[in-house]
Protein backbone atom coordinates (compact mmCIF):
# COMPACT_ATOMS: atom_id res chain seq x y z
CA UNK A 1 0.00 0.00 0.00
CA UNK A 2 1.13 4.04 -0.70
CA UNK A 3 0.18 5.84 2.54
CA UNK A 4 -0.12 9.47 2.18
CA UNK A 5 0.07 12.44 4.62
CA UNK A 6 -3.05 15.30 4.26
CA UNK A 7 -1.34 18.40 5.94
CA UNK A 8 -2.90 21.66 6.29
CA UNK A 9 -5.88 20.39 7.80
CA UNK A 10 -8.69 22.24 9.37
CA UNK A 11 -9.91 21.60 13.62
CA UNK A 12 -12.73 20.98 12.16
CA UNK A 13 -12.25 18.57 9.38
CA UNK A 14 -13.69 15.06 10.05
CA UNK A 15 -13.37 11.91 8.61
CA UNK A 16 -16.09 12.21 6.76
CA UNK A 17 -14.95 15.03 5.47
CA UNK A 18 -12.18 13.50 3.78
CA UNK A 19 -14.15 10.30 2.57
CA UNK A 20 -16.45 13.07 0.47
CA UNK A 21 -13.51 14.72 -1.43
CA UNK A 22 -12.07 11.37 -2.10
CA UNK A 23 -15.48 10.15 -3.12
CA UNK A 24 -15.68 13.44 -5.79
CA UNK A 25 -12.18 12.96 -7.24
CA UNK A 26 -12.93 9.38 -7.62
CA UNK A 27 -9.79 8.36 -5.33
CA UNK A 28 -9.73 5.24 -4.41
CA UNK A 29 -8.39 4.48 -0.78
CA UNK A 30 -8.17 1.13 1.29
CA UNK A 31 -8.40 2.24 4.62
CA UNK A 32 -9.62 4.74 7.05
CA UNK A 33 -8.65 8.30 7.56
CA UNK A 34 -6.80 8.80 10.61
CA UNK A 35 -7.63 12.36 11.50
CA UNK A 36 -5.20 14.03 14.09
CA UNK A 37 -5.00 17.75 14.97
CA UNK A 38 -3.65 19.66 11.52
CA UNK A 39 -2.98 16.39 9.97
CA UNK A 40 -4.18 13.03 8.45
CA UNK A 41 -2.93 9.76 7.07
CA UNK A 42 -4.72 7.06 4.57
CA UNK A 43 -3.07 4.40 2.98
CA UNK A 44 -4.01 3.87 -1.03
CA UNK A 45 -4.06 0.65 -2.94
CA UNK A 46 -1.53 1.39 -6.02
CA UNK A 47 1.48 4.06 -6.51
CA UNK A 48 -1.24 5.16 -9.26
CA UNK A 49 -3.80 6.22 -6.83
CA UNK A 50 -1.34 7.91 -4.43
CA UNK A 51 0.00 9.67 -7.07
CA UNK A 52 -3.55 10.59 -8.31
CA UNK A 53 -4.61 11.91 -4.69
CA UNK A 54 -1.20 14.10 -4.42
CA UNK A 55 -1.68 15.84 -8.45
CA UNK A 56 -5.51 16.25 -7.99
CA UNK A 57 -5.32 17.55 -4.19
CA UNK A 58 -2.62 18.61 -2.89
CA UNK A 59 -2.41 22.73 -3.05
CA UNK A 60 -5.53 22.82 -4.95
CA UNK A 61 -8.85 21.53 -3.11
CA UNK A 62 -10.02 23.58 0.02
CA UNK A 63 -10.99 21.97 3.12
CA UNK A 64 -12.73 24.36 5.67
CA UNK A 65 -11.21 27.19 4.75
CA UNK A 66 -7.51 25.47 4.42
CA UNK A 67 -5.95 24.20 0.98
CA UNK A 68 -4.95 20.74 1.66
CA UNK A 69 -1.32 19.63 0.92
CA UNK A 70 -1.04 15.89 0.45
CA UNK A 71 2.36 14.09 0.01
CA UNK A 72 3.54 10.33 0.88
CA UNK A 73 4.12 9.51 4.51
CA UNK A 74 7.72 8.72 5.03
CA UNK A 75 9.23 7.28 8.60
CA UNK A 76 11.54 9.48 9.71
CA UNK A 77 14.36 6.23 9.16
CA UNK A 78 13.61 6.49 5.60
CA UNK A 79 13.96 9.98 4.65
CA UNK A 80 17.16 9.75 3.00
CA UNK A 81 18.55 10.84 0.16
CA UNK A 82 15.10 9.98 -2.27
CA UNK A 83 13.20 12.68 -2.99
CA UNK A 84 10.14 12.82 -5.43
CA UNK A 85 9.86 16.12 -7.60
CA UNK A 86 6.64 17.43 -8.89
CA UNK A 87 4.85 20.16 -10.94
CA UNK A 88 7.99 20.13 -13.12
CA UNK A 89 7.16 22.84 -16.15
CA UNK A 90 6.15 20.08 -19.29
CA UNK A 91 8.05 21.72 -22.05
CA UNK A 92 11.43 22.01 -19.54
CA UNK A 93 14.42 20.24 -21.29
CA UNK A 94 15.36 17.18 -18.93
CA UNK A 95 19.43 18.25 -19.66
CA UNK A 96 18.61 21.59 -17.39
CA UNK A 97 16.58 19.86 -15.10
CA UNK A 98 19.37 17.44 -14.72
CA UNK A 99 21.98 20.27 -14.30
CA UNK A 100 20.35 21.99 -12.00
CA UNK A 101 19.82 18.95 -9.45
CA UNK A 102 23.05 18.10 -9.88
CA UNK A 103 24.24 21.79 -8.44
CA UNK A 104 23.41 20.45 -5.16
CA UNK A 105 25.15 17.14 -4.95
CA UNK A 106 25.80 14.04 -6.87
CA UNK A 107 22.89 12.91 -8.21
CA UNK A 108 22.74 8.34 -8.37
CA UNK A 109 19.55 8.03 -10.47
CA UNK A 110 16.46 10.14 -11.77
CA UNK A 111 13.54 8.23 -13.39
CA UNK A 112 10.37 9.58 -14.65
CA UNK A 113 6.91 8.84 -12.70
CA UNK A 114 4.10 8.54 -14.87
CA UNK A 115 1.31 10.57 -14.14
CA UNK A 116 -1.99 11.99 -15.71
CA UNK A 117 -1.12 15.73 -15.13
CA UNK A 118 0.28 17.86 -17.35
CA UNK A 119 3.73 18.54 -15.80
CA UNK A 120 6.05 15.94 -15.12
CA UNK A 121 7.38 13.83 -11.80
CA UNK A 122 10.75 12.45 -11.32
CA UNK A 123 12.27 10.37 -8.56
CA UNK A 124 15.22 11.39 -7.44
CA UNK A 125 18.06 9.55 -5.58
CA UNK A 126 21.01 11.77 -3.87
CA UNK A 127 24.54 10.40 -2.63
CA UNK A 128 23.91 11.84 0.96
CA UNK A 129 21.30 12.59 2.75
CA UNK A 130 22.56 16.41 3.33
CA UNK A 131 22.15 16.59 0.10
CA UNK A 132 18.66 15.89 -0.59
CA UNK A 133 18.04 17.99 2.32
CA UNK A 134 19.33 20.44 0.74
CA UNK A 135 17.53 20.37 -2.07
CA UNK A 136 14.44 20.14 -0.14
CA UNK A 137 15.39 23.57 1.59
CA UNK A 138 16.22 25.28 -1.79
CA UNK A 139 13.98 23.78 -4.68
CA UNK A 140 10.58 23.40 -2.71
CA UNK A 141 8.12 25.90 -3.73
CA UNK A 142 11.13 27.41 -6.41
CA UNK A 143 9.05 29.22 -9.24
CA UNK A 144 10.25 27.51 -12.91
CA UNK A 145 8.14 29.08 -16.00
CA UNK A 146 5.77 30.23 -14.20
CA UNK A 147 4.94 26.91 -12.19
CA UNK A 148 6.32 25.75 -8.25
CA UNK A 149 8.10 22.91 -7.88
CA UNK A 150 6.93 20.83 -5.25
CA UNK A 151 9.75 18.43 -2.93
CA UNK A 152 9.13 15.48 -0.79
CA UNK A 153 10.26 12.93 0.58
CA UNK A 154 9.99 9.25 -0.50
CA UNK A 155 10.63 6.25 1.31
CA UNK A 156 14.03 5.50 0.51
CA UNK A 157 13.62 1.16 0.55
CA UNK A 158 17.89 1.19 1.54
CA UNK A 159 18.16 3.80 4.57
CA UNK A 160 16.48 0.76 7.32
CA UNK A 161 15.04 -2.62 6.43
CA UNK A 162 11.12 -2.69 6.26
CA UNK A 163 8.98 -3.31 9.23
CA UNK A 164 5.90 -1.90 11.14
CA UNK A 165 6.63 1.63 11.68
CA UNK A 166 5.25 3.35 14.58
CA UNK A 167 1.70 4.83 15.60
CA UNK A 168 -0.26 5.44 12.57
CA UNK A 169 2.49 4.82 10.28
CA UNK A 170 1.92 0.69 10.16
CA UNK A 171 1.19 -0.53 6.83
CA UNK A 172 3.56 1.42 4.65
CA UNK A 173 5.08 -0.79 1.49
CA UNK A 174 7.88 0.37 -0.47
CA UNK A 175 7.11 1.77 -4.01
CA UNK A 176 7.73 -0.27 -7.21
CA UNK A 177 10.79 -0.58 -8.97
CA UNK A 178 11.71 2.44 -11.57
CA UNK A 179 10.19 2.79 -14.83
CA UNK A 180 11.47 2.23 -18.22
CA UNK A 181 10.08 5.06 -19.25
CA UNK A 182 12.92 7.51 -17.52
CA UNK A 183 14.40 10.50 -19.36
CA UNK A 184 17.74 8.28 -18.98
CA UNK A 185 19.44 10.92 -16.33
CA UNK A 186 20.09 7.95 -14.53
CA UNK A 187 23.60 7.36 -12.12
CA UNK A 188 26.75 9.61 -13.20
CA UNK A 189 29.13 7.20 -13.36
CA UNK A 190 27.57 4.48 -15.29
CA UNK A 191 27.74 4.79 -19.05
CA UNK A 192 24.89 5.43 -20.58
CA UNK A 193 23.23 5.70 -24.22
CA UNK A 194 22.16 8.98 -23.99
CA UNK A 195 21.88 9.67 -27.89
CA UNK A 196 18.78 10.81 -28.94
CA UNK A 197 16.44 10.16 -32.20
CA UNK A 198 16.47 12.59 -34.64
CA UNK A 199 14.98 12.48 -37.79
CA UNK A 200 13.68 14.77 -40.86
CA UNK A 201 10.03 15.24 -41.46
CA UNK A 202 8.35 17.36 -44.28
CA UNK A 203 7.37 20.86 -43.11
CA UNK A 204 4.15 20.50 -44.17
CA UNK A 205 3.47 17.53 -41.42
CA UNK A 206 4.20 19.91 -38.37
CA UNK A 207 1.19 21.21 -37.65
CA UNK A 208 -0.21 17.71 -37.91
CA UNK A 209 2.52 16.48 -35.45
CA UNK A 210 1.81 19.13 -32.75
CA UNK A 211 -1.79 19.32 -33.53
CA UNK A 212 -4.42 22.15 -31.87
CA UNK A 213 -2.64 23.97 -29.28
CA UNK A 214 0.09 20.98 -29.07
CA UNK A 215 -2.23 18.39 -27.54
CA UNK A 216 -1.08 15.99 -30.36
CA UNK A 217 2.69 16.10 -29.10
CA UNK A 218 1.51 16.48 -25.29
CA UNK A 219 -0.25 12.97 -26.12
CA UNK A 220 3.32 11.35 -28.25
CA UNK A 221 4.88 12.63 -25.27
CA UNK A 222 2.97 10.84 -22.22
CA UNK A 223 2.40 7.57 -24.22
CA UNK A 224 6.03 6.96 -25.19
CA UNK A 225 7.65 8.34 -21.69
CA UNK A 226 9.81 11.09 -24.20
CA UNK A 227 10.54 14.41 -24.69
CA UNK A 228 10.33 15.87 -28.15
CA UNK A 229 11.81 19.29 -29.85
CA UNK A 230 10.20 20.56 -32.80
CA UNK A 231 13.12 22.85 -33.97
CA UNK A 232 10.11 23.80 -36.63
CA UNK A 233 11.80 27.89 -36.09
CA UNK A 234 14.79 26.80 -37.50
CA UNK A 235 15.96 27.44 -41.05
CA UNK A 236 13.10 29.28 -42.30
CA UNK A 237 11.69 27.90 -45.55
CA UNK A 238 12.99 24.97 -45.52
CA UNK A 239 11.07 22.21 -46.96
CA UNK A 240 12.18 19.71 -43.93
CA UNK A 241 12.21 20.08 -39.97
CA UNK A 242 14.12 18.04 -37.53
CA UNK A 243 12.80 16.62 -34.65
CA UNK A 244 14.98 15.11 -31.38
CA UNK A 245 13.47 12.30 -29.56
CA UNK A 246 14.77 12.15 -25.76
CA UNK A 247 14.07 8.62 -24.24
CA UNK A 248 14.79 5.15 -23.55
CA UNK A 249 15.59 3.19 -27.16
CA UNK A 250 12.31 1.85 -26.78
CA UNK A 251 10.18 5.25 -26.18
CA UNK A 252 12.47 6.62 -29.03
CA UNK A 253 10.96 4.12 -31.45
CA UNK A 254 7.94 4.08 -30.19
CA UNK A 255 7.44 7.47 -30.72
CA UNK A 256 8.82 7.53 -33.87
CA UNK A 257 6.64 5.10 -35.22
CA UNK A 258 3.70 7.11 -33.76
CA UNK A 259 5.39 10.27 -35.60
CA UNK A 260 5.46 8.03 -39.22
CA UNK A 261 1.86 7.24 -38.89
CA UNK A 262 0.69 10.60 -38.25
CA UNK A 263 2.48 11.88 -41.38
CA UNK A 264 1.10 8.94 -43.62
CA UNK A 265 -2.64 10.09 -42.29
CA UNK A 266 -2.19 13.42 -43.29
CA UNK A 267 -0.80 12.88 -46.38
CA UNK A 268 -4.12 10.80 -46.91
CA UNK A 269 -6.20 13.49 -45.16
CA UNK A 270 -4.35 16.53 -47.94
CA UNK A 271 -4.19 13.58 -50.86
CA UNK A 272 0.00 14.11 -50.65
CA UNK A 273 1.03 10.85 -53.10
CA UNK A 274 5.08 11.49 -52.89
CA UNK A 275 6.29 8.69 -50.90
CA UNK A 276 6.95 9.66 -47.21
CA UNK A 277 10.51 8.10 -46.20
CA UNK A 278 12.21 7.48 -42.50
CA UNK A 279 15.35 10.01 -42.74
CA UNK A 280 17.58 9.67 -39.47
CA UNK A 281 19.78 12.37 -38.55
CA UNK A 282 23.22 10.56 -37.11
CA UNK A 283 26.62 12.43 -36.38
CA UNK A 284 29.29 11.22 -39.06
CA UNK A 285 31.66 10.45 -36.38
CA UNK A 286 28.80 6.70 -36.11
CA UNK A 287 28.20 6.31 -39.52
CA UNK A 288 31.05 4.61 -40.89
CA UNK A 289 30.60 2.11 -37.86
CA UNK A 290 26.73 1.78 -38.77
CA UNK A 291 27.88 0.65 -42.55
CA UNK A 292 30.75 -1.78 -41.44
CA UNK A 293 33.45 -3.16 -43.71
CA UNK A 294 32.18 -3.49 -47.61
CA UNK A 295 28.29 -2.36 -46.25
CA UNK A 296 28.01 -5.54 -44.22
CA UNK A 297 26.06 -3.84 -40.77
CA UNK A 298 23.92 -2.12 -43.53
CA UNK A 299 23.03 -4.60 -46.22
CA UNK A 300 22.26 -6.96 -43.27
CA UNK A 301 19.61 -4.36 -41.46
CA UNK A 302 17.82 -3.75 -45.09
CA UNK A 303 17.82 -7.63 -45.65
CA UNK A 304 16.41 -8.03 -41.79
CA UNK A 305 13.48 -5.52 -42.00
CA UNK A 306 12.82 -5.93 -45.72
CA UNK A 307 13.41 -1.81 -46.67
CA UNK A 308 16.05 0.30 -48.83
CA UNK A 309 18.53 2.04 -46.77
CA UNK A 310 20.56 5.01 -48.50
CA UNK A 311 23.22 7.76 -46.71
CA UNK A 312 24.16 11.20 -48.04
CA UNK A 313 27.69 11.75 -48.80
CA UNK A 314 30.50 12.71 -47.24
CA UNK A 315 30.61 15.79 -49.22
CA UNK A 316 27.45 17.11 -47.85
CA UNK A 317 29.64 17.44 -44.22
CA UNK A 318 30.70 20.51 -42.94
CA UNK A 319 32.28 21.47 -39.84
CA UNK A 320 29.41 23.31 -38.82
CA UNK A 321 26.99 20.76 -40.25
CA UNK A 322 28.13 16.87 -39.03
CA UNK A 323 25.33 15.16 -39.23
CA UNK A 324 24.27 12.62 -42.13
CA UNK A 325 20.94 11.58 -43.23
CA UNK A 326 19.80 7.85 -43.39
CA UNK A 327 16.95 7.55 -45.54
CA UNK A 328 14.84 4.26 -44.80
CA UNK A 329 12.10 3.58 -47.26
CA UNK A 330 9.50 0.77 -46.97
CA UNK A 331 6.07 0.52 -45.00
CA UNK A 332 5.48 1.77 -41.38
CA UNK A 333 6.50 -1.12 -39.51
CA UNK A 334 9.56 -1.90 -41.74
CA UNK A 335 10.69 1.12 -40.98
CA UNK A 336 10.28 1.22 -37.73
CA UNK A 337 12.73 -2.04 -37.14
CA UNK A 338 14.98 -0.30 -39.76
CA UNK A 339 15.50 2.48 -37.41
CA UNK A 340 15.56 0.15 -33.90
CA UNK A 341 18.75 -1.75 -35.74
CA UNK A 342 20.37 1.73 -36.94
CA UNK A 343 20.04 3.36 -33.76
CA UNK A 344 21.56 0.24 -31.78
CA UNK A 345 24.20 0.37 -34.27
CA UNK A 346 24.80 4.25 -33.42
CA UNK A 347 23.99 3.93 -29.63
CA UNK A 348 27.45 1.24 -29.49
CA UNK A 349 29.53 3.23 -31.10
CA UNK A 350 28.32 6.31 -29.18
CA UNK A 351 29.27 4.08 -26.08
CA UNK A 352 32.77 2.57 -27.41
CA UNK A 353 33.85 6.28 -27.69
CA UNK A 354 32.60 6.99 -24.51
CA UNK A 355 34.61 4.08 -22.84
CA UNK A 356 37.66 4.94 -24.41
CA UNK A 357 37.22 9.07 -23.63
CA UNK A 358 36.08 7.95 -19.57
CA UNK A 359 39.44 5.90 -19.47
CA UNK A 360 41.78 8.59 -19.64
CA UNK A 361 40.14 11.90 -19.77
CA UNK A 362 40.66 12.22 -16.08
CA UNK A 363 44.36 12.82 -16.81
CA UNK A 364 43.97 15.53 -18.54
CA UNK A 365 41.69 18.20 -15.29
CA UNK A 366 40.62 21.67 -16.76
CA UNK A 367 40.78 20.64 -20.43
CA UNK A 368 37.11 21.71 -22.20
CA UNK A 369 36.89 18.53 -24.21
CA UNK A 370 33.47 19.86 -25.19
CA UNK A 371 34.28 22.64 -27.53
CA UNK A 372 37.03 20.38 -29.45
CA UNK A 373 35.18 18.26 -32.08
CA UNK A 374 35.91 14.39 -31.48
CA UNK A 375 32.42 13.48 -30.43
CA UNK A 376 29.15 14.31 -31.47
CA UNK A 377 28.39 16.93 -28.61
CA UNK A 378 29.30 19.14 -25.95
CA UNK A 379 27.84 21.66 -23.05
CA UNK A 380 26.66 25.10 -23.52
CA UNK A 381 28.81 27.49 -21.62
CA UNK A 382 31.92 27.00 -23.70
CA UNK A 383 34.59 29.69 -24.07
CA UNK A 384 34.23 32.86 -26.10
CA UNK A 385 36.03 31.24 -29.04
CA UNK A 386 33.54 29.63 -30.01
CA UNK A 387 31.03 31.65 -30.43
CA UNK A 388 32.52 32.95 -33.51
CA UNK A 389 31.54 30.35 -35.89
CA UNK A 390 29.01 30.77 -38.87
CA UNK A 391 24.80 30.32 -38.08
CA UNK A 392 24.00 26.56 -38.61
CA UNK A 393 24.26 24.10 -41.21
CA UNK A 394 21.08 22.31 -42.89
CA UNK A 395 19.57 20.50 -40.06
CA UNK A 396 19.59 23.05 -37.27
CA UNK A 397 20.60 22.27 -33.60
CA UNK A 398 24.61 22.20 -34.70
CA UNK A 399 26.06 25.67 -35.16
CA UNK A 400 29.21 24.23 -35.02
CA UNK A 401 31.19 21.48 -33.62
CA UNK A 402 31.90 23.29 -30.36
CA UNK A 403 27.54 24.05 -30.03
CA UNK A 404 25.55 20.90 -28.47
CA UNK A 405 24.67 18.68 -31.87
CA UNK A 406 21.68 17.72 -29.72
CA UNK A 407 20.90 20.31 -27.61
CA UNK A 408 21.91 18.66 -24.25
CA UNK A 409 24.11 19.55 -21.79
CA UNK A 410 24.14 16.90 -19.65
CA UNK A 411 24.51 13.56 -18.97
CA UNK A 412 26.08 13.28 -22.08
CA UNK A 413 29.17 14.77 -21.03
CA UNK A 414 28.59 16.90 -18.04
CA UNK A 415 28.73 14.87 -15.45
CA UNK A 416 32.05 12.85 -16.37
CA UNK A 417 33.80 16.21 -17.23
CA UNK A 418 34.55 19.35 -15.99
CA UNK A 419 33.08 21.57 -19.05
CA UNK A 420 35.60 24.39 -18.01
CA UNK A 421 35.61 27.43 -20.14
CA UNK A 422 38.79 28.61 -19.27
CA UNK A 423 42.16 28.96 -21.90
CA UNK A 424 44.87 25.97 -20.92
CA UNK A 425 47.44 29.27 -20.27
CA UNK A 426 46.72 32.45 -19.14
CA UNK A 427 47.86 35.38 -21.99
CA UNK A 428 49.49 34.32 -25.49
CA UNK A 429 50.51 31.04 -24.98
CA UNK A 430 54.08 29.62 -26.54
CA UNK A 431 53.34 28.19 -29.95
CA UNK A 432 54.70 24.35 -30.64
CA UNK A 433 55.19 22.13 -33.09
CA UNK A 434 53.91 18.28 -33.42
CA UNK A 435 54.98 15.85 -36.30
CA UNK A 436 51.76 13.68 -36.49
CA UNK A 437 51.95 10.48 -38.67
CA UNK A 438 49.05 9.25 -40.39
CA UNK A 439 48.44 6.25 -42.68
CA UNK A 440 49.61 7.45 -46.22
CA UNK A 441 46.29 6.50 -47.71
CA UNK A 442 44.30 8.81 -44.81
CA UNK A 443 46.10 12.07 -46.51
CA UNK A 444 43.11 12.47 -49.10
CA UNK A 445 40.44 12.41 -46.32
CA UNK A 446 42.21 14.76 -43.56
CA UNK A 447 42.66 17.11 -47.23
CA UNK A 448 39.26 17.34 -48.38
CA UNK A 449 37.47 18.18 -51.67
CA UNK A 450 40.05 21.02 -53.12
CA UNK A 451 41.77 21.42 -49.40
CA UNK A 452 38.14 22.37 -47.97
CA UNK A 453 38.73 20.09 -44.78
CA UNK A 454 41.70 21.09 -43.73
CA UNK A 455 41.30 24.66 -44.39
CA UNK A 456 38.19 24.32 -42.22
CA UNK A 457 40.38 22.11 -39.93
CA UNK A 458 43.05 24.82 -39.43
CA UNK A 459 40.27 27.72 -38.75
CA UNK A 460 38.57 25.43 -36.48
CA UNK A 461 41.87 24.59 -34.23
CA UNK A 462 43.61 27.99 -34.36
CA UNK A 463 46.64 26.25 -35.56
CA UNK A 464 48.64 25.72 -38.59
CA UNK A 465 48.51 22.28 -40.46
CA UNK A 466 50.07 21.17 -43.27
CA UNK A 467 51.17 18.02 -44.60
CA UNK A 468 54.97 17.26 -45.35
CA UNK A 469 55.67 15.98 -48.74
CA UNK A 470 56.35 11.85 -49.09
CA UNK A 471 59.70 9.89 -48.32
CA UNK A 472 59.36 8.22 -51.09
CA UNK A 473 56.94 6.68 -53.81
CA UNK A 474 56.35 3.42 -51.11
CA UNK A 475 55.82 5.39 -48.24
CA UNK A 476 53.34 3.88 -45.74
CA UNK A 477 52.82 6.97 -43.49
CA UNK A 478 52.74 10.83 -43.76
CA UNK A 479 53.26 13.38 -41.48
CA UNK A 480 51.20 16.28 -40.49
CA UNK A 481 52.89 19.48 -39.29
CA UNK A 482 50.85 20.73 -36.65
CA UNK A 483 51.91 24.63 -34.80
CA UNK A 484 50.10 26.21 -32.79
CA UNK A 485 49.57 26.64 -28.66
CA UNK A 486 48.52 23.78 -26.39
CA UNK A 487 45.39 23.84 -26.60
CA UNK A 488 44.97 24.58 -30.92
CA UNK A 489 46.93 20.86 -30.53
CA UNK A 490 44.71 19.43 -28.52
CA UNK A 491 41.75 20.16 -30.82
CA UNK A 492 43.47 19.74 -34.68
CA UNK A 493 45.26 16.57 -32.98
CA UNK A 494 41.20 15.37 -31.86
CA UNK A 495 40.08 16.10 -35.04
CA UNK A 496 42.50 14.41 -36.91
CA UNK A 497 42.13 11.00 -34.54
CA UNK A 498 38.48 11.60 -35.09
CA UNK A 499 38.81 11.54 -38.74
CA UNK A 500 40.81 8.51 -39.14
CA UNK A 501 38.35 6.77 -37.10
CA UNK A 502 35.08 7.80 -39.07
CA UNK A 503 36.54 6.80 -42.46
CA UNK A 504 37.39 3.50 -41.35
CA UNK A 505 41.09 3.77 -41.53
CA UNK A 506 40.92 1.54 -38.45
CA UNK A 507 38.22 -1.22 -37.71
CA UNK A 508 35.41 -0.47 -35.61
CA UNK A 509 36.83 -2.07 -32.36
CA UNK A 510 40.03 -1.14 -32.66
CA UNK A 511 41.85 2.07 -31.00
CA UNK A 512 43.46 5.08 -33.57
CA UNK A 513 47.36 4.74 -32.71
CA UNK A 514 49.36 6.97 -34.10
CA UNK A 515 52.89 8.09 -33.78
CA UNK A 516 53.28 12.17 -32.64
CA UNK A 517 57.29 13.94 -32.09
CA UNK A 518 57.30 16.62 -30.25
CA UNK A 519 61.27 18.27 -29.17
CA UNK A 520 62.52 19.23 -25.81
CA UNK A 521 65.56 20.60 -24.19
CA UNK A 522 68.67 18.04 -24.81
CA UNK A 523 69.56 18.84 -20.71
CA UNK A 524 66.03 17.62 -20.08
CA UNK A 525 66.29 14.67 -21.91
CA UNK A 526 67.94 12.98 -18.63
CA UNK A 527 64.94 13.92 -16.45
CA UNK A 528 62.35 13.02 -19.03
CA UNK A 529 63.72 9.19 -18.84
CA UNK A 530 64.59 9.23 -15.12
CA UNK A 531 66.94 7.14 -12.59
CA UNK A 532 67.32 3.54 -14.84
CA UNK A 533 63.98 5.01 -16.98
CA UNK A 534 62.25 4.78 -13.89
CA UNK A 535 59.82 8.09 -15.21
CA UNK A 536 59.20 7.03 -18.36
CA UNK A 537 58.57 3.88 -17.24
CA UNK A 538 55.93 5.48 -14.84
CA UNK A 539 54.48 7.50 -17.73
CA UNK A 540 54.27 4.67 -19.95
CA UNK A 541 52.34 2.73 -17.29
CA UNK A 542 49.82 5.56 -16.70
CA UNK A 543 48.77 6.84 -20.40
CA UNK A 544 49.20 3.41 -21.83
CA UNK A 545 51.58 5.57 -24.39
CA UNK A 546 55.02 4.12 -25.66
CA UNK A 547 57.37 6.61 -24.97
CA UNK A 548 60.46 6.51 -26.83
CA UNK A 549 63.66 8.97 -25.94
CA UNK A 550 66.75 7.84 -27.75
CA UNK A 551 69.95 8.07 -25.87
CA UNK A 552 72.44 9.00 -28.68
CA UNK A 553 70.21 11.51 -30.85
CA UNK A 554 72.41 14.59 -31.98
CA UNK A 555 70.77 17.83 -30.59
CA UNK A 556 69.17 19.64 -33.38
CA UNK A 557 70.86 23.80 -33.81
CA UNK A 558 68.38 24.70 -31.09
CA UNK A 559 69.70 22.17 -28.85
CA UNK A 560 66.61 20.22 -28.78
CA UNK A 561 66.45 16.49 -29.12
CA UNK A 562 62.88 14.45 -30.57
CA UNK A 563 60.58 12.35 -28.34
CA UNK A 564 58.74 9.58 -29.76
CA UNK A 565 55.03 8.65 -28.67
CA UNK A 566 52.99 6.43 -29.96
CA UNK A 567 49.30 5.56 -28.55
CA UNK A 568 45.46 6.21 -29.14
CA UNK A 569 44.23 10.18 -28.74
CA UNK A 570 44.38 10.43 -24.67
CA UNK A 571 47.63 8.91 -24.01
CA UNK A 572 49.54 11.09 -26.41
CA UNK A 573 48.16 14.15 -24.89
CA UNK A 574 48.64 13.24 -21.44
CA UNK A 575 52.16 12.75 -22.95
CA UNK A 576 52.80 15.34 -24.37
CA UNK A 577 51.57 17.60 -21.99
CA UNK A 578 53.72 15.95 -19.46
CA UNK A 579 57.06 16.55 -22.19
CA UNK A 580 56.01 19.75 -22.28
CA UNK A 581 56.39 20.79 -18.52
CA UNK A 582 60.12 20.43 -19.02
Amino acid sequence: MNKLYIGNVSAEASEEDFESIFEQWKIPHSGPFLVKSGYAFVDCPDEKAAMRAIDVLSGKVELHGKLLEVEHSVPKRQRSCKLQIRNIPPHMQWEVLDSMLAQYGTVESCEQVNTDTETAVVNVRYAAKDQARLVMEKLNGYMMENYALKVSYIPDETAAPEGPGVGGRRGFNARGPPRSGSPGMGARPKVQSDIPLRVLVPTQFVGAIIGKEGATIRNITKQTHSKIDIHRKENAGAAEKPITIHSTPEGCSKACTTIMEIMQKEALDTKFTEEIPLKILAHNNFVGRLIGKEGRNLKKIEQDTGTKITISPLQDLTLYNPERTITVKGSIEACSRAEEEVMKKVREAYESDMAAMNLQSNLIPGLNLNALGLFPSGTPGMGPSMSNFPPSGAHGGCSSFGCSLYATEGPFWASMLSASSQPLAQGQPESETVHLFIPALAVGAIIGKQGQHIKQLSHFAGASIKIAPAEGMDAKQRMVIIVGPPEAQFKAQCRIFGKLKEENFFGPKEEVKLEAHIKVPSFAAGRVIGKGGKTVNELQNLTCAEVVVPRDQTPDENDQVIVKISGHFFACQVSCGWYSLY
